[in-house]
């Protein structure tokens, strides 16, 4: 996408951004980063903890409800793609024999 493909909203909304100058050509901003700040191990498991606690784990019974369903569902479809692969077969084997 060339410039000359932009609308006057989009090369003002850009301009306003700082990607076009007063000519509207290119411009190359600084890369703007964020501070990185190392922490120690002892620090970062502390801070790991801390956020696990914020984490709505489900509840037991939850957990045996959606692992049935997704037993259950994971054997319908099995079910259902071994007997496609099987009715296929079954038609292959008519066809080329």
């Amino acid at each position: 996408m060339s410039l000359d493909d932009l609308n006057r909203q989009q090369k003002r909304m850009l301009k306003r951004q700082g990607a076009l100058d007063e000519q509207g050509a290119p411009t190359k901003a600084p890369r703007q980063s964020a501070p990185t700040q190392r922490v120690g191990p002892v620090q970062y498991l502390r801070e790991v903890r801390e956020e696990m606690r914020k984490v709505a784990w489900p509840t037991r019974p939850e957990v045996v409800r959606y692992s049935i369903i997704v037993t259950a569902t994971v054997l319908v479809f099995t079910a259902f793609v071994g007997g496609l692969d099987f009715g296929l077969q079954y038609v292959t084997d008519w066809f080329y024999l």
